[in-house]
């Protein structure tokens, strides 16, 4: 089943073109890995499913993105974002505790039970493999974790909300071997229930955990296609010799 479905997309930012006639269709209960240098436009891809570009002022485009077959234009944004949660780079806390961090969205989104709250919040954890780690500690501040747990925190936060989709943008950039694989198992799992983009710039990485894997160059999508065949015959030579390391 396709859960986005992306025709003839541009972007823009001031007279820099993005994201130059993109269209691809991304399939729910699957990864797909994003691959490409920088400046190949898969951030802006990626912030374009939940409208993230817009807040900035030099932003414009064209095409469409639909979201099961809702235009996502037409769409509220509180509640798009509520649907297609996003994991930044760096993992980004709240001043909180731990159980505090969970319960920040699914509060402001009028859960105020306690007893529905504590449900909620140890299911998240336990889908981010955090919760034996952390269970008896709920009250302490998320800033006493380890960087990796911190990440793990912020994907239980998003997971909460309980979206459709989950994008991850760099999530591993700056962990450890231990905690990327442990962020790698958790979206591996994940797939069962969500529909999961991941771009990143570790190419082992998008071949681990990637069902899929679309290469963006220059702006432009280069190919999609199931990951052990974009691993092994490309169909572009562009796309080989990025895999192979010869550029980017």
């Amino acid at each position: 089943m396709v859960k986005f479905s992306i025709r003839a997309l541009n972007i823009w930012f001031d007279a820099v073109h993005a994201l130059k006639n993109v269209t691809m269709d991304i399939t729910a209960n699957e990864v797909l890995s994003i691959i490409g240098p920088a400046n190949s436009g898969k951030t802006a891809f990626l912030r374009m499913l939940n409208r993230l570009n817009e807040l900035s002022e030099n932003f414009r485009m064209s095409g469409e993105v639909k979201l099961s077959r809702g235009n996502i234009k037409d769409m509220d944004t509180e509640l798009l974002r509520k649907r297609v949660g996003m994991v930044f780079a760096l993992p980004l806390p709240l001043p909180l505790s731990i159980f505090g961090n969970v319960a920040y969205g699914i509060k402001m989104h009028g859960i105020k039970n306690e007893k529905r709250q504590r449900e909620i919040i140890k299911q998240a954890l336990k889908q981010a493999y955090l919760w034996e780690e952390v269970k008896d500690r709920l009250d302490e501040s998320a800033f006493k974790l380890s960087g990796g747990q911190q990440q793990r925190l912020c994907i239980a936060r998003t997971l909460a909300l309980k979206p459709d989709v989950i994008l991850f943008d760099e999530p591993c950039s700056g962990l450890d071997p231990i905690s990327t694989a442990k962020v790698e198992e958790a979206m591996l799992r994940l797939k069962t229930d969500y529909t999961i983009v991941l771009v990143t710039n570790n190419v082992k990485q998008a071949a681990r955990v990637g069902d899929k894997t679309a290469f963006f160059l220059s702006g432009e999508l280069v190919e999609i296609d199931k990951t052990d065949k974009i691993f092994t015959t490309p169909t572009d030579k562009r796309t080989d010799g990025y895999i192979r390391g010869k550029f980017g």
